[in-house]
């Protein structure tokens, strides 16, 4: 499997890394910090502290930090669909 970089991260699995809302429609996500446990069609599903918290991905802006420490901001709407059919997607460079 390849590692993790800022570059093919919307075609990599995102279940286990570290995670930020950077910006939320919702502000009170806004700043929620936590690691990503699950992940559906529309939903990150995120620990922090014991609660376990959903955040819709359409709406929010992410911060998720890499296995080397190096932190990539993710605009949600980018991330919507399916983990496994994303990995199949093309992605225009952003």
């Amino acid at each position: 499997m390849t590692e993790i970089t800022a570059r093919n991260i919307l075609r990599h699995e995102l279940i286990g890394l570290n995670v930020r809302v950077a910006n939320a429609k919702n502000p009170t996500m806004k700043g929620l910090r936590g690691r990503i446990v699950d992940e559906t069609r529309n939903m990150l599903i995120v620990v922090s502290g014991e609660r376990k918290i959903r955040v819709p991905k359409d709406v929010a802006t992410f911060r998720v930090k890499l296995g080397d420490g190096t932190v990539v901001e993710v605009d949600g709407a980018r991330l919507v669909g399916r983990p496994e059919n994303r990995l199949k997607t093309k992605v225009r460079r952003w």
